[in-house]
């Protein structure tokens, strides 16, 4: 089973972009939401990008909406940091797998609409010829999902073979572990792997609030929020370069670190269910618990962060560190960011600070040589990474 290197790291979030100004921040920072923009509701904002770097022509950049942008530009910078940008011949063989949601709405088109039916004297037809007129061909009620593997490929000229998953986080999980199995299968030699999120959306803090997950009001690190749970959304743009270690040894390219393993799960959400699966996927990783920590996608909603803490606490003798009070929480990206963050922290060779109650994220002395990547969906899937030093 062939050994798969992380290669190249894109990130754009509210701390900024790239590696180095992540690891700046989580080092050095405090979280600083935006708790006033979207009032009562709370975000994490995505740090003003030069476009232009990553995505240079002007009308690529109007055709996309933000999140494609987003994700765009986070999807260069890992071909950056991997140094295979503007390769044609590897990128043209280079697969790409990508976590997405539904795009984005067109909330003008939507306002419209629902302003004009009522005076409509054929609301039926009114509704068709509004859809067909005001909407983008690239639009069926929300965006096509692939879109972003789309403007990828067409701006940073990635032609290998594309999927892209939906799903939330698990669609998330499941996008590294694919590109996990193709690698040590021998499927695939080099693969770009993440998604995007934009949160700074009206609609999508609308739906979550129906479902009583949004974080409101008061900002807290997320395993101080069990009083009044919730995530406050994180717009954010992730993608890792995966390659075999043959592949990269051959290119002459350094790995952050290795991907050892990614497992998932899909459990029924019963009183407990949620820590049990979570014992299970963590016997298949196997970690060492020595010179290791965890990296967790704990979103702050009930009861599944609740139930992540129980099982954490399984495992006092391991630094933790709940990523999510930092980026707010990007759904379908958070897991890559935080195999990412795992991978920049074990280059290092150290663990970034605690942040919130002390009691639980402890101080981490002494080298770092593995991370465990957790994910617990908001409402259904888990999943586990195993990232090592090499």
């Amino acid at each position: 089973m062939a050994d798969a290197w992380i290669t190249g790291i894109g990130i754009a979030s509210c701390l900024g972009e790239g590696a180095d100004a992540h690891w700046q921040a989580l080092t050095t920072g405090e979280p600083r939401p935006d708790t006033t923009t979207f009032a009562p509701f709370i975000v994490h904002p995505i740090a003003p990008l030069e476009l232009d770097k990553q995505i240079p022509k002007r009308g690529d950049q109007r055709q996309m909406e933000p999140w494609q942008r987003i994700g765009t530009y986070a999807a260069g910078l890992a071909l950056d940091s991997a140094g295979v940008k503007g390769n044609a011949e590897l990128l043209g063989s280079m697969d790409m797998i990508v976590a997405a949601g539904g795009g984005e709405r067109d909330v003008a088109v939507d306002a419209a609409i629902l302003s004009g039916l009522p005076k409509a004297n054929a609301p039926e037809a009114f509704l068709n010829e509004r859809l067909m007129n005001d909407l983008r061909p690239t639009l069926f009620l929300a965006q096509l999902s692939n879109l972003l593997a789309g403007n990828i490929s067409i701006v940073h000229g990635v032609t290998g073979s594309s999927r892209t998953f939906m799903g939330e986080e698990a669609a998330g999980v499941d996008a590294v572990r694919i590109a996990l199995a193709r690698i040590q299968s021998g499927q695939s030699d080099i693969v770009l792997v993440g998604g995007a999120q934009n949160a700074e959306r009206k609609d999508q803090m609308l739906i979550f609030e129906f479902a009583g997950l949004a974080l409101k009001e008061r900002f807290a690190p997320v395993w101080e929020r069990s009083e009044r749970p919730g995530f406050a959304l994180g717009s954010l743009g992730a993608f890792l370069v995966i390659e075999s270690r043959t592949h990269a040894e051959q290119r002459g390219a350094k790995p952050m670190a290795r991907l050892a393993s990614v497992v998932s799960d899909r459990c029924r959400r019963q009183p407990g269910a949620i820590a049990e699966s979570l014992r299970r996927l963590w016997a298949k990783l196997a970690p060492s618990e020595a010179q290791a920590a965890i990296i967790s996608g704990a979103t702050g909603t009930e009861p599944a962060t609740g139930e992540e803490r129980a099982f954490l606490s399984e495992h006092a003798g391991l630094a933790v560190r709940a990523t999510g009070t930092h980026l707010g929480h990007g759904i379908e990206p958070q897991f890559a960011v935080n195999i990412a963050l795992a991978a920049v922290a074990l280059s290092h060779e150290v663990l970034f600070p605690p942040c919130g109650a002390a009691s639980f994220e402890k101080p981490m002395t002494g080298p770092l040589r593995q991370a465990v990547v957790t994910s617990v969906g908001h409402w259904r899937g888990e999943g586990m990474a195993l990232v090592e030093a090499v």
